[in-house]
């Protein structure tokens, strides 16, 4: 049986000479002397699909280069593995967090794991050497922002980070994560709003308690009828729908775009695609099905994009049905401004 599991690459090969689930195992415990804790890898890498990568880098790395290991605690905060303060508030099994450190993500936490982690400031390293600008699409309360902005700031770069979000409760706490974080108002821009390809409107759910839901979705092409309908329930909101083109703002340069739409990222990238050749560096995806994940193959290999980053959706099945357990992640780099 094959163990699809990625502990880094200097495990990488002898996954590829041991087929065998007994034979690997031994030859990971032969390279104790060499790699740390590897032991404590393999036994985590059972049962959990979080290592199940593959990268051209060497994700592990990546991640200790950034981690901060003078962090102090915060009262009322959870000061997370990159120094990047949490509001408990934003989730509810954050409670007891208040003035604790969050510990490095291996194999993941509460919010992404290794892949998601690791691609992400792996696009802030192959930015420019003075500056980092990045978009989030369904920022909800600003992570990525936060954690990149502040990873990137802490090498010295300049940064700017641009969020979208369509709940008027998320939006107000990616602006307090920001300030708490010490963005100034010249550094950020917040959009409320539903990312999409092109201008218009979309209804989106209202929901009466920040935080309890993070998964809602845009309803797109709504009669006149249904969208009065909805609006007078209070049931959603009339949103403008903001696209790519305008979160851009005639920069010619984005170092990352982060997408979570919750299965709307292929018809985006589709869509957006020659501006996004031109455009961006580098586009880090949550995928949310193994058909977005293989048409993102069909949309971006043959334009040139490089996958650098593939930890793939997971699914359980139940009553002979399968059913999405864990989302997937893609990183992809434009070679038009990274070069290989």
């Amino acid at each position: 049986m094959t163990i699809m599991t990625s502990l880094g690459r200097t495990i990488g090969p002898l996954r590829r000479l041991h087929d065998n689930r007994n034979d690997l195992a031994v030859a990971l415990l032969s390279a104790e002397e060499r790699v740390r804790n590897l032991e404590a890898l393999v036994e985590a890498a059972r049962g959990t699909p979080f290592f199940a990568y593959f990268a051209s880098f060497d994700a592990l790395a990546c991640m200790r280069r950034h981690e901060v290991q003078d962090r102090k605690p915060t009262p009322g905060f959870q000061t997370n593995w990159l120094g990047v303060l949490v509001d408990p508030k934003i989730f509810s099994f954050l409670a007891d967090q208040g003035g604790k450190l969050e510990q490095f993500p291996l194999p993941a936490n509460w919010h992404a794991d290794i892949a998601e982690w690791a691609s992400a400031l792996h696009a802030v390293e192959l930015s420019r050497p003075d500056s980092f600008t990045m978009i989030e699409l369904g920022c909800g309360w600003g992570c990525w922002m936060n954690n990149m902005g502040v990873a990137a700031k802490r090498t010295g770069r300049k940064v700017h980070v641009i969020g979208i979000e369509g709940d008027e409760g998320h939006v107000e706490f990616a602006r307090e994560a920001l300030a708490r974080n010490g963005f100034t108002s010249d550094e950020y821009t917040l959009h409320r709003g539903i990312a999409a390809a092109s201008d218009g409107t979309a209804l989106f759910p209202r929901q009466e308690h920040p935080g309890h839901s993070w998964g809602s979705a845009p309803v797109f092409n709504a009669t006149q009828a249904q969208q009065d309908q909805a609006v007078a329930s209070g049931s959603h909101d009339l949103l403008p729908m903001i696209s790519l083109e305008a979160a851009i703002a005639g920069r010619d340069r984005i170092d990352l775009l982060h997408i979570d739409i919750q299965g709307g990222e292929a018809d985006l990238i589709e869509a957006c695609l020659p501006m996004l050749n031109e455009k961006l560096a580098y586009l880090l995806i949550g995928t949310h099905s193994k058909h977005i994940e293989g048409r993102l193959y069909d949309i971006l290999s043959p334009t040139d994009w490089v996958i650098e980053m593939e930890r793939p959706a997971f699914y359980q099945v139940n009553n002979r049905k399968p059913e999405l357990a864990v989302d997937g992640v893609q990183a992809w780099r434009n070679p038009r401004f990274i070069p290989m």
